[in-house]
């Protein structure tokens, strides 16, 4: 006759600490890459752009402003 046994319980994970400086720096950083995709997205349009009068970055977003609701015509 065979025993089987109980299986082993699941360790449990052990949780991710993050100090809050850290959390902050993450935080500042994650908003500041944000609201560069949201300018360059749905603010630049060339005419008042950052970068002058190029539409270099207008047209390279230019389908994604229209899937997203931005008008730009």
């Amino acid at each position: 006759m065979s025993s089987m046994s109980a299986p082993a319980p699941a360790a449990l994970p052990t949780p991710v600490v993050l100090p809050a400086t850290k959390a902050v720096l993450w935080l500042v950083g994650t908003a500041l890459i944000a609201l560069a995709v949201y300018y360059f997205i749905g603010v630049d349009q060339g005419a008042y752009s950052v970068f002058g009068k190029d539409m270099h970055v207008h047209e390279f977003v230019h389908d994604a402003r229209h899937f997203l609701g931005f008008p730009c015509h």
